[in-house]
């Protein structure tokens, strides 16, 4: 863990991470009803929140001589692998997912915003990574339950107005990655070298780039593959 980071900082960021982990499995839960895509989904996301915790809390990361590199391969990679294959490989469950539901769990942004904010004034990572910076995230996380309520209102979802935002979450979604994947300390680090992103070497901020973003990705895209093939 971050030495001296106030309590406040590791609250609201791992309630985040229970509220995105635990609202997909809400989700699930209804979509399969005790389903094995249930099953494994539950499966999947304490395997992860556990692995991925353990290796950040006893040092892998950050003692690794290219951290970008392990955090990629080690923690990006396999969740990207299984955000892939839950929604090619799943049989109906895609389908059955609560479109509102899928777009409400984006409320999560403002918390892990609040917490990238936080994390940035003691130093754990860059400007550019907060909505003071190049991130517009929190955008998305806003307007979440606004989009719930508009373009659902009457029965009938908004097919082109909820396309469209999706798609825009996916961009913003997509920047922040990059920025961040560029600002941790290594070879292929190009942006804030005078306070680089190490937050997510550490636990429980691995969580961000391991759990959260795989789970904020898969639910764009599950909502857009309801979208266009509806």
């Amino acid at each position: 863990m971050i030495s001296n980071l106030p309590i406040w900082i590791i609250a609201v960021f791992v309630t985040a991470t229970l509220l995105t982990t635990g609202v997909l499995q809400y989700s699930a839960k209804r979509a399969a009803f005790g389903s094995r895509t249930t099953n494994a989904v539950n499966f999947g996301l304490a395997f992860l929140l556990i692995f991925q915790g353990t290796l950040a809390a006893t040092g892998f990361y950050r003692n690794s001589t290219s951290p970008a590199f392990a955090i990629f391969f080690i923690g990006v990679l396999p969740s990207l692998i299984l955000t892939v294959l839950l929604l090619l490989l799943s049989g109906d469950f895609v389908e059955r997912l609560d479109l509102r539901m899928l777009t409400l769990i984006h409320l999560v942004r403002i918390p892990v915003e609040i917490a990238l904010y936080g994390l940035y004034l003691n130093g754990a990572i860059p400007q550019l990574m907060t909505f003071e910076g190049r991130n517009p995230d929190i955008l998305v996380g806003l307007s979440a339950p606004v989009m719930a309520w508009v373009a659902f209102r009457g029965g009938v979802p908004r097919k082109w107005l909820l396309i469209s935002w999706n798609v825009f979450g996916l961009v913003f979604l997509l920047n922040i990655v990059v920025n961040a994947a560029l600002s941790i300390p290594g070879p292929i680090q190009q942006f804030a070298f005078d306070q680089p992103n190490v937050a997510v070497l550490h636990f429980p901020f691995t969580w961000l780039p391991t759990v959260i973003v795989p789970i904020v990705l898969f639910c764009h895209l599950a909502s857009l593959k309801k979208l266009l093939l509806s």
